[in-house]
């Protein structure tokens, strides 16, 4: 099983990040695929999820700002962060909608005010 994350870093607020995740075929061919985000005190939570056909939905949170984008041919997952808040900063994971148990390696987002 594999859920990698990358892309993460240190942005000034306004700014932008483009995350990406490498999931198992197995994972990702039979399921929607969702971006997860955890502050520091705060429980996990989805904020934007692709279903196979590429329908998306978002947290309202981060509608019109973040856009979620999957590549079928290599079982891939993006988030484009634009107009980056400090309350986006945490550690963000890509996982399965519902999740599976193994959350993989997560991703840290800063956002400086």
């Amino acid at each position: 099983v594999q859920l990698q994350a990358s892309g993460g870093g240190l942005v000034q607020a306004g700014g932008s990040l483009r995350l990406s995740c490498a999931a198992s075929g197995s994972i990702f061919r039979l399921n929607e695929m969702g971006w997860y985000r955890q502050a520091p005190g705060n429980q996990r939570e989805l904020v934007a999820r692709i279903t196979t056909s590429g329908n998306t939905n978002y947290a309202d949170s981060v509608k019109g700002r973040f856009t979620i984008s999957g590549d079928n041919a290599k079982y891939m997952v993006y988030l484009q962060m634009n107009s980056l808040k400090p309350e986006d900063a945490g550690i963000y994971y890509c996982n399965s909608v519902p999740n599976i148990k193994y959350w993989g390696r997560g991703t840290l987002v800063t956002v400086s005010s």
